[in-house]
């Protein structure tokens, strides 16, 4: 049974990761021990962002929950309309694939595919960073229901396969946290469900003895992206140090932290936090009347999504 606790610490702590590294994007590796030595960081706001606010990554975090509770499950159509809405309205920041793919014009069941046809390159990290909700709500039905509902959400925006699996793999790891087990000894036996054409890279990526300076592409990958993060959480020993080491990678800073902090959130559950990041945390979301979620409606969000589908 997924422990309460521990679905809200999975998007509580993507939120707080979001925001915690949304002022360091696109700097330097060690820039956020340079600006905080004693490795106590704090949500300082910066780069355009306002102190505790989070950005695009958590924005379409909520989005796909919400859809998951009103529909019941996945409905691709409602979550694309919900994700083409908010684009519209002007977000601070969203991806240019993301952006390209819902504002394009094309029909929700062809965007994606179409993007990749044109452009050959869809496997960066935005279906990563949107994925605590979802894998809460399937958290409960199981390996393969799990990992099926991450690729079809993935492929909404991103047609190519890697981010499928990537998101697959995710979800299956914070599924694993969830049930108090250790999502990093659970990632060989997640591998074995990858599909084969991608299964020797997500291998390399995720292997024990793989570190990001290994990457061969901008952590804005999705490869890159969840190698960082797997290994954020396996190299350290608490949620507050789990962030911390991914927001000084550098590059891509808010979402590699929200991926981070999904993990070690279910790992370490919402109590591990820091009040100090909570109480700031606010969650504008264009679009949709001008809502702005704080830490207690993202808490009330993981309690509902906790006891979504019953297995």
């Amino acid at each position: 049974m997924r422990d309460i606790d521990r679905s809200v610490g999975a998007v509580l702590g993507s939120a707080a990761g979001d925001a915690l590294g949304a002022p360091f994007e696109f700097g330097f590796p060690g820039v956020f021990r340079e600006r905080f030595p004693d490795g106590v960081g704090e949500l300082c706001g910066g780069g355009g962002w306002d102190p505790g606010e989070a950005t695009d990554d958590t924005q379409m975090a909520v989005l796909v929950g919400e859809s998951l509770l009103e529909q019941g499950g996945v409905d691709l159509p409602d979550l694309f309309d919900r994700f083409r809405r908010w684009a519209a309205a002007d977000p601070k920041d969203i991806g240019l694939q993301t952006e390209q793919v819902l504002l394009g014009g094309d029909p929700w069941d062809l965007a994606a595919a179409l993007h990749f046809q044109v452009n050959g390159r869809a496997a960066g990290n935005g279906s990563l960073m949107r994925a605590s909700t979802s894998a809460v709500y399937f958290a409960s039905r199981g390996r393969v229901e799990t990992m099926d509902a991450a690729r079809r959400i993935s492929g909404l925006t991103h047609g190519d396969g890697a981010a499928w699996e990537g998101t697959a793999i995710l979800h299956e790891l914070i599924r694993v946290a969830l049930l108090g087990e250790d999502p990093v000894a659970a990632v060989p036996a997640t591998l074995a469900e990858v599909d084969a054409a991608h299964r020797e890279r997500w291998s390399t990526v995720l292997a024990p003895g793989w570190h990001p300076d290994d990457a061969t592409e901008f952590n804005g990958a999705v490869w890159p992206c969840l190698g960082s993060a797997v290994w954020a959480l396996r190299t350290t020993g608490s949620f507050e140090e789990a962030l911390a080491a991914a927001v000084d990678l550098g590059g891509d800073t808010d979402t590699v932290a929200a991926v981070t902090g999904m993990l070690a959130g279910a790992v370490y559950g919402a109590g591990a936090i820091p009040v100090r990041w909570t109480s700031s945390l606010h969650v504008p979301l264009p679009g949709f009347d001008d809502r702005v979620l704080r830490a207690d409606d993202l808490r009330e969000l993981a309690t509902a999504l906790a006891s979504g589908p019953a297995a």
